[in-house]
């Protein structure tokens, strides 16, 4: 495996593009989630706030990771 500038590249680029992929699909999931809560207590609020936000950091983390390997695969494809 060689870390080549391009590649290097494709990798960042992949990355910003997951990390504003999953910003845009975990918004939508999100505010419908909030949508159908029925929680009663502020507790139970409370605990479906941390689950959304393990939830997000969950899918930005994988969409990033994933992108930024496919990103890393294009650019040391396309421009080697």
């Amino acid at each position: 495996m060689t870390l080549s500038a391009t590649a290097l590249a494709g990798a960042a680029i992949g990355a910003a593009l997951g990390v504003a992929s999953a910003l845009l699909v975990v918004s939508a999931v999100t505010e419908r989630l909030r949508a159908l809560d029925r929680s009663e207590t502020a507790g139970e609020r409370a605990a479906l706030e941390r689950k959304l936000l393990a939830l997000r950091w969950i899918v930005v983390g994988v969409e990033a990771l994933v992108f930024a390997i496919l990103g890393y695969w294009v650019g040391s494809w396309l421009f080697e």
